[in-house]
This record gives structure tokens, C-alpha cells and sequence, in this order.
């Protein structure tokens, strides 16, 4: 007969072959009855012919003996399979029911890793993966001007450069915008008892339309009443839930803004958060029609956005617009305020304005939690393997009975899987803590926050990672477990022996690959937070500590600018001299704008005596101030600060930063200088410090200061120092400021630090996250270290008790047993400094004033990760010194 092949055997691995099986069986039955008639004395090539010949059409009998078999096939295979599956699952919860201490430090280890990743995930999907939530959102641009260093004023347009671009371009359905320069609170609700402050946003008529947003209520804004023939507004959900209790008779009713009587057209859907998209962390409670008209002589204060029309792309609108920037430059009725924006406007899709600067910090984030995962994977793998050694008889009989390798391998990754989707359930539950967390940390300025959330795709993710993790990490100890002789390990004096030495090398090997990925990331939290200790140490050019600020309400309203110039200075002076003489105050002043916040510049001053090419000379950025001000700000300055004297019908005075005083009159000393503009002379009164007007991680550009008592300021921010916490001055500030103005509304008495924390709060937000990371890689990998050398040390007992019967010293026995950990710990490290060199010049782009080879980094990295394996291995050395060596060898 002929043999079967040795590859057909092994083929058989991989599923039946009623073919070849049928195949198979037809050449038996032809060779058997061509060896009788060859017996009978016929020739064997007759013998042959005379066998097909009797035993019928073959090609028949293969065609149904292939389809008979592969239907029994598929009906064994499919009630084998569900038996199979049945019988797995029982027996794994059997096995882990047995063995209560295992599953529930490899749940709790996956719960981590997986719950990290599926909250990640869904930040990631939020901000990155998912569109903005607005009606076909990639059609949405943002139209900029190139970043120029002149603050909010150069990223905006003004009225008539608005309209004359949406006339001219082509590319867009529409064009809109909104005011930039709103601050919070900055209208007071009132009618309704105490005064409440709210924060009001003026948009463009057809804003909302553009956007694609369809009220949950009412109506949205008409063409006319953007023309301020009717006062109306809008108002946001949670400010119509929460202020008027979600009535929805409110439509069409009447509400009071600063003692305004103001019609409510409808109520905004709650999908709609203008805050998360264009101004992160800040709380929108209504908004009214901005009126172009009043507007137009404002200078610089409109937005652009635009939505395309179907079919065309973000490089034909920048065509267009590049078309279309002279045309405004010729046509617009005030060309002035376009000097910098000269054919210079830059559409890029709303989205990447939104979130581009994060993608990086993300894309970190992301590679941090997937190396948490692969670290608990190979955890998950060293408990496994040596869970396998401990029940190497146990396969060994089981095959002995008849279970083939295959059965065995299936077994054994169903516990992998049962105990990697128990993980994914615990640390479903922990990624919904989570993102629950961070979706209410108003303080977070992060984008897109109130939409975090673990939607279908976090769950399917969740429950992709699950099934992955258990197949990789669960399919190396299932292969080195049936790859070997299982009858020989019924022949080894100890249970599973021969197993366990054979799983050593492949257990280190997973132990370093879990130090070098803890080393990874270690070396990256260390960089982020070295880099978040060099921003905190900037100087701020104030000292927010003990400073706070609140907004303030007042009328200067009088027949005359300089009636209106006389009362607001004498308003501001009642109100300094009340608030500076509470106990506890030690300064206090007010400003329009407070650093880190809304900013603009005004016409460029050029100092006198002295000529400059156009655009030579930077736009500063402009402060209107009271005296006070720079006192309860902690800025320093030399000259002299304003004073109350310096009224409108005085020589006209100014402070500047010493970075102007630099570009101005380089060398020289600028205090008694005098800047031109128009034909009107500021003059130089002093110099302060460069403050930080925009972000910590940027340069100070050039500043102006005018006082209060000269220009019209655009607000009013109380800013008071004081030795008293601001939580306890709070109320007493309020107080006074309401005995002077009874529609004072309670406004928010916020701490300065507050304002610096929430510039920094993005970079804070991804190093807590990737150091809180790091920290879990170092706690698992401890578990690892320690995990296999108390392995190392119960598999060598009989050994050790051995070598300590001949003379061995306690000691001895401990330093071999901490050599073999630090051999791990130094080749895990050497590895992993290797791949975090590569790494921390990935994430070059996410450092402030910090290499990406910080010395001191990578030393305390090798430092932690040196104390964390000499704890894990002093234990097991301890234990393994510990042996008594009469006891050991009886247990051999």
C-alpha cells in the first residue's frame, strides 16, 4: 500500500480533507483488488483496469463521496466546535475558581491596561477621529491671517472686510463670524430679583445657518435683527435648563439684560456648545445678532468661517481667497484695517483649528496606554507560563487520555480570553469613571471635553483590544506549553519540571521586553515633567499669588466723551479707595484685560523724531489701566506709575514694556520719551516688565498701557492684592462693590493662579496622564521582575537547599538570587534607553526649554527602575535564604 504523506498528516492541523480523504479511500480499495487479481495471476497493468472497470464510474463516485464528506464534515465540525466551545468555557471557570488568587490579579492587572486605553481611546476619538458636531463639518473653514505677534486684533477682521469677502468669494455657500473680544459675564441678567451675571456672545445673523445648528426651540436669528432693529437673543441649553428651568414658554417672552428688555426667538439644542469648540472651558449662555453696522468704524473684531460648497476642496478656496484679498484691499471702505491681512488670508478646516495643536500630545498619549497594554500583556503572558508549569502533569495525562495539542492549545487560550474580557468589563467600568471625570473639569481648557463619551466605537475598540491581548499574550505560553514531550514530564521527579526550565529563557525574555517598555515610558513622563517644571519656572512678568480678580459693573454713560472719560474716573476712584481700604488689601486696581486672556492692539504708535518702513515696527498689544493696577499685579517697572491727576485734559501718558523700549529706543532709557500717534504725543512714564499676554510657552511682543482716565476702556476687571485668601475676601469685595452699584451682579472673585493654571492646564492634563502611566508600567513591571524571580527561586529549591547543605552562606545565596533580577533590570534598561532615545526625539515637538537627551531624566529613570528590581528581587532572596536544606531536599 501506499503511504500517506508526512505533510498530509501535518496538513491535518488545519481542518479535515473530504477530498483527499475520499481520494484516499478509493486508491485502498483499488489497490486492494488489484493485488488480488495480481495474486489470481493477471498482469498488474490488466489487474489494474480490470479493478477500475468493476468499481465504476470514479469520477462519480469522488464528486459524491466529496460532497457526503464535507457535509458530515461540517455538521461534526460545527456541533464539535459549539460542544468544544461549551466545554472549554465550563472548565476554565473551574480551573480559575480553583486558583482565585491568579484570576484576580490577572483581572486586575488587564482592568488597568484596558480601562486606560478605552478612555484614551475615547479622547482621541473625540478630538481627533470623530467630526465636529455640526452638519457636515468638514466643509467648515476657518479663515486666518498668518500668525503675526499682535494678539487678538490680527486674527480678526473688521466689519467691512467681512462683508466685502462675502461678496467676492466663490468657493463658500456662506461666510460668518462672530465678536472676539467677549469676556465672561459680560452682561448682567436682571428683572429677576439679584442681579445674575451671563455671558453673551454677539454672532453673525447667519452664524447658526452656516454652522448647520437647528434651534431645539423657537426660531433663529432674522436678516433685520441683525440690523439692532429688535433686541433678541438666544439662548444656550444648560442655561435655559438651569436659569429658566427649561420652560419652554419662555419663546417669544421678554428677559432683562443690564436693564434691557430683550426677546428670547428660541432655545439652542443642547448638541451645541460654542465654548468646546472656540473657546475651551468657557460657559456661553446666550447669544445675540451682532450689529455690523454699529460695528463697522470698531477696527478688527469679526471672526471668519466659511462653509464650502459641495465639491470644493481647501486648496481651491485658498486659491480663491489669495484671488479675492486684493479685491477687499481695494474696495473696503476702510482699508486701514487691513494693513496686515494684504492678500494674506489662510482657510484651514475648522477641525484643525479646533484640535490641531493637540494632535501630537495625543498621538503621545495614545503610544503611552498602548505600551501600559503590552506591558500588562506581557504580564498576563508570565502568569500564564507559569500557571503552565505549575499544571504540566495535569496536560501531560490529559494527552495521554487522548487530548490532542490542538484541544490543548484551544483550552488554554479560552482561559487567556475568559480572563482578558473579565479585564475588559472592569476596565470598561474604570474608563467610564474616568471620562465621566474629565467631561466636568470646567477648568481643563481642552477642546470638545462636554462630548466625551464611550460610544460604540470606544466599546468596540475596548472589545477589540480584549480579544487581541488574549490571543497574542495568551498564544505563546499555549505554544511553548504543547510544543514540548508532555509524556517526558510524567517521567520529571517534580511537577512540571522539565517544563519549567524549559519556559526560563522565554520568561526572562518577556521580563525584559517589560523593563525596556517601562523605561520608554519613564524616560517620556520624565521629559514632559521636567519640561512642565521649565514652564511653571517662567517668568510671568507678575506674581499671581495672592491676587484676585472680578469683574466690575458700571455706567459711564454722559452727554459728552469727556463727561463719560470724567465719571468713569471718578466711579473707578470710589471703587478703588472703598476695596484698598478693607483689612487684608494691599493694592488694588482695574484693567479691561487681565494677561493670558482676550487682548488687542490699537494704530501703532512711532516714536517721535524718528521714521520706520511700513511694517517695521510691531503692533503692540494695548491695556487700559487704573492707577493701582501694576502694583496689584506684582509687575515691575521703573519711572512712574499713572496717578489720578492724569485726566483728559492733561499731557497724555503711557506705560510700555521693556520689549517695546527695546524696538523704540534701543540703549537708551525710553521713560521721558514721547510716541507719535497720529499727531497726538503719548509720553513715556515708565517702563514695566514683559508680561505674558497670550501663553507661558511664547515670547512677550510689545506692550502699551493707557490709563483709564484718558482712553475708554473695553471692560472692567478689579484685580486686588492681598495678604487674605480669596476665597475669604470674596464676599466682603462683592459687597462693596454692590453699596456702590446695586446692579452689581455676583460675578466670580477668582484668584489669578487660577488664570495661569488654565493657560497651562492642556500641558498639565497630558503629563499627569502620561506620568500616572508610567507609574502603572513601574508597578507592573515590578510585578514582573518579581513574579519570575520568586518563580526562579521555588523551581531552584531543592538546588539552593543543596548548595546550602555544602557550606553556601545566607548571603551568597541572596546576592546570586538579586544578580540574576539585576541582570534582567540592566538588559530591560539597556534596551529600553535604546527605544527611548528614538522616542524623545519623537515627542522633541511636546518639550519647553528641555532636551530630548536630558541627562538628569534618563538618570532617574535608571535610578527608579534600579530600586524597583532590587526590591522585587530582595523578597525572593530573602525567601531563597530562608530554605532549610533537610526540608528541600525531602520535598525533592
Amino acid at each position: 500500500m501506499t503511504p500517506v504523506p508526512l505533510w498530509r498528516r501535518y496538513a491535518r492541523l488545519f481542518g479535515p480533507d473530504p477530498a483527499a480523504d475520499i481520494t484516499d479511500e478509493l486508491r485502498f480499495h483499488l489497490e486492494a483488488k488489484t493485488d488480488d487479481l495480481i495474486s489470481q495471476g493477471w498482469h498488474p497493468e490488466a489487474a489494474r483496469k480490470e479493478a477500475e472497470r468493476q468499481f465504476g464510474d470514479l469520477r462519480t463516485v469522488r464528486r459524491i463521496g466529496r460532497q457526503m464528506g464535507e457535509k458530515a464534515e461540517r455538521h461534526k465540525r460545527l456541533t464539535d466546535h459549539w460542544t468544544d466551545l461549551l466545554q472549554d468555557v465550563r472548565y476554565t471557570f473551574r480551573t480559575l475558581g480553583r486558583d482565585p488568587g491568579f484570576a484576580v490579579v490577572s483581572i486586575l492587572i488587564l482592568a488597568l491596561a484596558i480601562g486606560a486605553n478605552s478612555a484614551v481611546f475615547s479622547v482621541v476619538n473625540t478630538l481627533l477621529l470623530r467630526p465636529l458636531p455640526f452638519s457636515n463639518a468638514h466643509e467648515l473653514l476657518w479663515i486666518a491671517p498668518p500668525p503675526s505677534g499682535c494678539g487678538w486684533s490680527c486674527a480678526t477682521y473688521s466689519a467691512d472686510a467681512y462683508e466685502e469677502f462675502r461678496a467676492h468669494s466663490r468657493s463658500y455657500r456662506d461666510v460668518t463670524g462672530y465678536f472676539a473680544f467677549s469676556t465672561p459675564d459680560n452682561v448682567r441678567l436682571t428683572g429677576r430679583g439679584e442681579p445674575e451675571p451671563a455671558t453673551s456672545i454677539d454672532v453673525i445673523g447667519n452664524f447658526f445657518e452656516v454652522l448647520g445648528v437647528q434651534p431645539a426651540l423657537g426660531r433663529l436669528f432674522s436678516p433685520d435683527e441683525g440690523r439692532g432693529t429688535q433686541p433678541v437673543a438666544l439662548l444656550s441649553n444648560p442655561y435655559w435648563r438651569r436659569e429658566f428651568r427649561a420652560d419652554p414658554a419662555i419663546v417669544g417672552k421678554a428677559i432683562e439684560l443690564n436693564g434691557t428688555p430683550v426677546t428670547v426667538v428660541g432655545v439652542l439644542p443642547a448638541s451645541f456648545d460654542f465654548g468646546a469648540v472656540f473657546s475651551p472651558g468657557a460657559k456661553v449662555d446666550l447669544f445675540v445678532p451682532l450689529n455690523l453696522d454699529q460695528a463697522r468704524d470698531w477696527g478688527n473684531i469679526v471672526t471668519l468661517l466659511g462653509r464650502l460648497k459641495p465639491g470644493v476642496t481647501v486648496t481651491q478656496a485658498l486659491d480663491d481667497t489669495n484671488l479675492v484679498s486684493p479685491t477687499i484691499y481695494q474696495s473696503v471702505k476702510h482699508p486701514e484695517t487691513l494693513g496686515v491681512y494684504k492678500g494674506a488670508l489662510i482657510p484651514v478646516p475648522l477641525k484643525d483649528y479646533v484640535v490641531g495643536k493637540l494632535r501630537r500630545s495625543l498621538v503621545a498619549l495614545w503610544f503611552a496606554v498602548g505600551a501600559i497594554l503590552l506591558i500588562a500583556g506581557v504580564n498576563l503572558s508570565n502568569l500564564l507560563l507559569g500557571r503552565a508549569v505549575a499544571r504540566a502533569k495535569e496536560f501531560a495525562i490529559r494527552g495521554a487520555l487522548g487530548a490532542s495539542r490542538g484541544r490543548i492549545l484551544g483550552q488554554l487560550l479560552m482561559e487567556s480570553l475568559v480572563l482578558s474580557m473579565a479585564g475588559a468589563v472592569f476596565g470598561l467600568g474604570l474608563a467610564l469613571t474616568l471620562i465621566a471625570w474629565l467631561a466636568h473639569q470646567g477648568s481643563l481648557a481642552l477642546p470638545l471635553l462636554n462630548a466625551l463619551r464611550i460610544d460604540g466605537q470606544a466599546l468596540g475598540w475596548t472589545v477589540l483590544i480584549a480579544v487581541v491581548t488574549a490571543l497574542i499574550f495568551g498564544l505563546l505560553p499555549g505554544i511553548r506549553t504543547v510544543s514540548g514531550n508532555l509524556q517526558a514530564v510524567l517521567k520529571d521527579t517534580g511537577a512540571g519540571a522539565g517544563l519549567g526550565r524549559k519556559h526560563e529563557r522565554v520568561r526572562n525574555a518577556l521580563v525584559v521586553s517589560e523593563v525596556a517598555l517601562a523605561c520608554v515610558l519613564l524616560v517620556s513622563a520624565g521629559l514632559l515633567l521636567r519640561s512642565f517644571l521649565k514652564v511653571l519656572d517662567v517668568d510671568l512678568g507678575f506674581q499671581p499669588d495672592r491676587a484676585a480678580s472680578i469683574k466690575v459693573d458700571y455706567d459711564d454713560r454722559a452727554p459728552s466723551d469727556d463727561a463719560s472719560v470724567a465719571k468713569r474716573s471718578a466711579i473707578f476712584q470710589q471703587i478703588l479707595a472703598r476695596v484698598g481700604a478693607l483689612p487684608g488689601v494691599e493694592a488694588a486696581g482695574i484693567a479691561d484685560y487681565l494677561p493670558l486672556g482676550p487682548n488687542r492692539e490699537w494704530d501703532t504708535p512711532v516714536p517721535q523724531g524718528k521714521t520706520f518702513l511700513p511694517g517695521e515696527l510691531p503692533d503692540p498689544l494695548v491695556y487700559v489701566i487704573t492707577p493701582g493696577f501694576i502694583r496689584a499685579m506684582g509687575i515691575r517697572f521703573h519711572g512712574r506709575d499713572f496717578t489720578w491727576a492724569d485726566g483728559p485734559h492733561s499731557e497724555r501718558v503711557v506705560l510700555i514694556n521693556a520689549s517695546a523700549a527695546r524696538i523704540y529706543w534701543p540703549g537708551e532709557d525710553a521713560v521721558g520719551k514721547v510716541l507719535m500717534r497720529g499727531k497726538e504725543e503719548d509720553h513715556v512714564v515708565g517702563v514695566v516688565d514683559d508680561v505674558h499676554e497670550e501663553n507661558l510657552e511664547g515670547g512677550s511682543g510689545s506692550q502699551i498701557y493707557y490709563p483709564a482716565t484718558q482712553q475708554g476702556p473695553s471692560g472692567a476687571q478689579l484685580v486686588v492684592r492681598s495678604s487674605l485668601p480669596a476665597a475669604a475676601l470674596g464676599a466682603t469685595v462683592l459687597q462693596t462693590l454692590r453699596e456702590l452699584n446695586p446692579k452689581q451682579p455676583a460675578a466670580e472673585f477668582r484668584p489669578i493662579r487660577s488664570i495661569v493654571d488654565r493657560a497651562v492646564s492642556p500641558r498639565r492634563f497630558f503629563m499627569l496622564l502620561v506620568a500616572a502611566f508610567a507609574g502603572l508600567g513601574l508597578v507592573l513591571a515590578t510585578l514582573g521582575i518579581y513574579g519570575v524571580i520568586s518563580y526562579g527561586v521555588t523551581r531552584q529549591r531543592p538546588e539552593i537547599g543543596i548548595r546550602m547543605a555544602l557550606g553556601a552562606s545566607t548571603g551568597r545565596v541572596q546576592r546570586q538570587v538579586l544578580a540574576s533580577t539585576l541582570r534582567l533590570a540592566f538588559a530591560g534598561m539597556l534596551l529600553g534607553t535604546l527605544v527611548a532615545l528614538a522616542v524623545a526625539k519623537v515627542i522633541a515637538s511636546l518639550l519647553f526649554a528641555t532636551s530630548p537627551w536630558d541627562l538628569p531624566t534618563y538618570l532617574g529613570m535608571a535610578v527608579a527602575l534600579l530600586i524597583v528590581a532590587t526590591v522585587s528581587g530582595y523578597i525572593p532572596a530573602r525567601r531563597a535564604s530562608g530554605i532549610n536544606p533537610t526540608e528541600a531536599l525531602r520535598s525533592n
